[in-house]
């Protein structure tokens, strides 16, 4: 999706379904002692007020003993707090955490539940380095951009990628609005002049990857292949849509044969009737600005980009954001692998010119730890994408793709790390890569790409 001095080592990756309590980068976030098992989401928007009333109900289990605990979560006004039923014994709501004294302490490895319901207009989270992010109201509708710390806008939850659950998400808004939100759509409810949607993403889902779209949007499903693709559209976009996004249906079979198959049931677009810098990125979904369908497919790289995130972000989702690359590389890679099955420049050329833009840029950059100020820097892009080059250039095209498509079998729907990425790659090639990493990922200076053996 998106576009930080270089941070210290950060402690190892917690095991796929534990939560950590904090990330190394942005500490202030995530919440320790339990780990969450499934969100249940209920909202009512009303968009001439920008006013969202919500109930949600969070499935957990203790790591511990917890006498208290907290959630993260933006400035509404909260009207009740339930843990199993019952009223705690105490909870306070301030400076983005709920933190809640249970009337008794949970015992370790017990599952427990947390209903919160509450009332407000939801304000996007403010960062120090990306702006506002969450929740964002549009002319007649919302957009949700919630990586990496935008989620406690419009929900309370344990905000850390590493914590990942499944979610059921309930929208009732006016009629004449169209929502979509991750998973597949169970029922559309029409009840006079609001409907209700109900969605179901049964694959563990971080919470910044939770989504909500809302607007006056064509539901269509033209995209077609054997992967349902629907799309929401504003009316006015949908000829130059059906163009721009003609060859999606494509890239899914092409990466399906690259990275192994789709990991979700399904993968919806939207394009919100307004500018967006650049496309926002959620579980099973994208979201496209206005500005990048122009009929004339000038940017398709995105739409490649935004769906090998859904191997490489999503379904295999970081386990701290230092290792962001891992999205990011990934997915930029998959542009120029797009690129080259499809009649246009090679991911040789394209990898000889992103090394020529790059080597005339600063050299301060470790891409496998660029810091939080530079999380989303283009060079981690770039760099990033390099690396898979030479790593693919130096192993050979048939133990590279091995290499991927183990990557995302082994990983599929579980928390990932540069240490494991490269134990792994090891694996594939008698020859040390020790070298190659170190150049690629732990140093800044810009290294020379490998010849082709």
């Amino acid at each position: 999706m998106n576009k930080a001095p270089g941070g210290g080592r950060a402690a190892a990756p917690a095991p796929p379904g534990a939560a950590v309590s904090t990330d190394s980068y942005l500490p202030e976030h995530g919440n320790g002692g339990y780990r969450t098992v499934r969100y249940d989401l209920e909202l009512d928007f009303r968009p001439s007020a920008d006013r969202l009333s919500g109930r949600a109900r969070i499935s957990a289990v203790t790591d511990h003993a917890l006498s208290e605990f907290s959630l993260d979560f933006g400035t509404f006004r909260i009207d009740r707090v339930l843990v199993d039923g019952k009223r705690p014994a105490r909870y306070t709501h301030r400076a983005g955490k709920l933190r809640v004294r249970p009337a008794r302490e949970l015992p370790a490895g017990a599952a427990f539940t947390i209903e919160v319901r509450y009332v407000g207009t939801p304000r996007p989270i403010r960062s120090r380095y990306w702006g506002d992010l969450g929740w964002e109201p549009l002319e007649y509708g919302a957009l949700v951009a919630g990586q990496p710390i935008g989620a406690p806008s419009w929900f309370p939850c344990n905000d850390h990628p590493s914590d990942k659950a499944v979610y059921r998400i309930a929208v009732t808004a006016p009629t004449v609005c169209t929502v979509l939100a991750n998973g597949t759509l169970e029922s559309c409810t029409i009840g006079g002049s609001t409907t209700t949607w109900v969605y179901e993403q049964r694959a563990p889902m971080a919470s910044y990857l939770a989504s909500v779209q809302i607007g006056p949007y064509e539901l269509v499903e033209h995209l077609g292949g054997p992967i349902a693709q629907p799309a929401a559209v504003p009316m006015g976009l949908l000829v130059p849509f059906a163009h721009d996004f003609g060859r999606q249906p494509e890239m899914m079979e092409l990466f399906q044969d690259l990275f192994g198959p789709y990991p979700f049931e399904d993968y919806a677009v939207v394009v919100v009737d307004e500018e967006l810098e650049v496309p926002v990125e959620a579980q099973a979904l994208s979201v496209f600005g206005a500005n990048h369908v122009d009929g004339r497919r000038g940017f398709e790289r995105l739409v490649a980009h935004e769906l090998a995130h859904q191997w490489f972000g999503n379904s295999l989702t970081v386990a701290d954001w230092r290792h962001i690359w891992l999205n990011e590389g990934f997915a930029c890679y998959a542009e120029w692998l797009w690129s080259e099955a499809a009649g246009g420049a090679p991911a040789a050329v394209l990898a000889a010119r992103a090394r020529a833009r790059l080597a005339g840029l600063p050299q301060d950059l470790r891409v496998g730890d660029p810091g939080v100020q530079r999380m989303f820097d283009d060079r981690v892009y770039k760099r990033g994408a390099l690396t898979l080059h030479a790593l693919r250039t130096t192993m050979g095209d048939t133990a590279f793709f091995a290499l991927l498509r183990t990557w995302t079998s082994q990983y599929r729907h579980r928390t990932v790390s540069t240490e494991q990425f490269t134990a792994l790659a090891q694996q594939y090639t008698p020859h040390s890569l020790d070298t190659l990493f170190t150049a690629w990922l732990r140093e800044p200076a810009l290294p020379a790409l490998p010849r082709p053996r």
